[in-house]
């Protein structure tokens, strides 16, 4: 049966090669020489009779058959530690690893306080938490590298499973002397007169707001953009201007009274949610899917709770 002649060993290479694109890193990262990978690879197409990769100059890209193959050997992969993970579970979680990937608002001091109050219940978990933007935290859990996934979303993702959604709402934030501190609200046309900071335009806040803008037909010429939220809010916090975020980005800040936050008034700052995402039809582990169940329940908490100024 030609399933059966897939080894374990030629998939591995074959996974590697795809992860780094490089024969040469893949067989540095197994500790085997080029000419082996190189092998296994070559002994995968003579057994099904296509082409795995597209040898360029640049390196190695998979072909369609070989992404086919990548997933297939990703998932195994994946239910081989699922399966080692639930036999430990059956002592109860003592230990495991949880891989998280999430864009960098949730990182600042929501993620942290809820995986120190997971592991206040199960000390033996580690996490392994990797901070990048939305979309590539999503590809993250596509690409197996990752067991969930907390982002912001404006779109449904192929072959991804949603755990959880709900709204998340834009809000200026400003230190609270500022001029628009004591608003219930605020729109673009208020803010316009200030000097305003800027997340890069690959940040989803940045996207709706010139969307937003563009529909009133305003320009903004920010004083400063940045693809950090920690520099936006040290500028803001040293008078710099008011700068845009997530309200679970800012919370702990406006609870503690450093800052204030404002909702923006304004059609299309709405279209985006918070998700927690995990591999569609796979089976998680038990420590990774109690955090996730954890994760969603303080995420409907915080959902509940208003965000008010100290």
């Amino acid at each position: 049966m030609l399933s059966a002649q897939l080894q374990d060993t030629a998939l591995r290479c074959l996974l590697e090669v795809v992860r780094s694109g490089s024969v040469s890193e893949a067989a540095h990262r197994l500790n085997v020489t080029p000419s082996a990978v190189s092998r296994q690879i070559a002994a995968l197409e003579e057994l099904l009779g296509v082409p795995l990769f597209e040898r360029r100059p640049r390196g190695m890209v998979a072909s369609p058959a070989g992404e086919v193959l990548a997933n297939h050997a990703r998932r195994n992969a994946l239910e081989a530690d699922r399966v080692v993970s639930d036999i430990q579970a059956l002592q109860g979680l003592r230990r495991g690893v949880v891989r998280v990937c999430s864009s960098s608002g949730f990182a600042i001091e929501f993620l942290p306080r809820v995986i120190a109050q997971f592991r206040e219940q199960y000390p033996g978990m580690q996490f392994q938490l990797r901070v990048c933007g939305p979309q590539a935290a999503t590809q993250a859990l596509l690409r197996g590298e990752a067991d969930i996934a907390i982002t912001y979303s404006r779109a449904a993702e192929r072959d991804i499973a949603v755990a959880y959604r709900g709204a998340a709402s834009i809000y200026a934030f400003m230190r609270p002397d500022h001029a628009l501190a004591h608003l219930p609200h605020v729109t673009l046309r208020q803010l316009q007169p200030h000097a305003l900071a800027l997340p890069d335009p690959e940040n989803t806040v940045r996207q709706l707001f010139d969307i937003a803008c563009s529909q009133k037909g305003l320009v903004f010429d920010p004083v400063l953009v940045c693809n950090q939220f920690e520099a936006l809010m040290y500028f803001v916090l040293y008078g710099g201007g008011v700068s845009i975020a997530g309200g679970i980005t800012v919370r702990d800040h406006v609870r503690r009274g450093e800052l204030r936050a404002v909702p923006i008034r304004e059609r299309g700052l709405n279209g985006r949610n918070v998700e927690v995402q995990t591999l569609a039809d796979r089976t998680l582990p038990e420590g990774p899917r109690a955090f996730m169940q954890f994760l969603i329940q303080q995420l409907e908490s915080l959902a509940g709770e208003k965000l008010q100024n100290a």
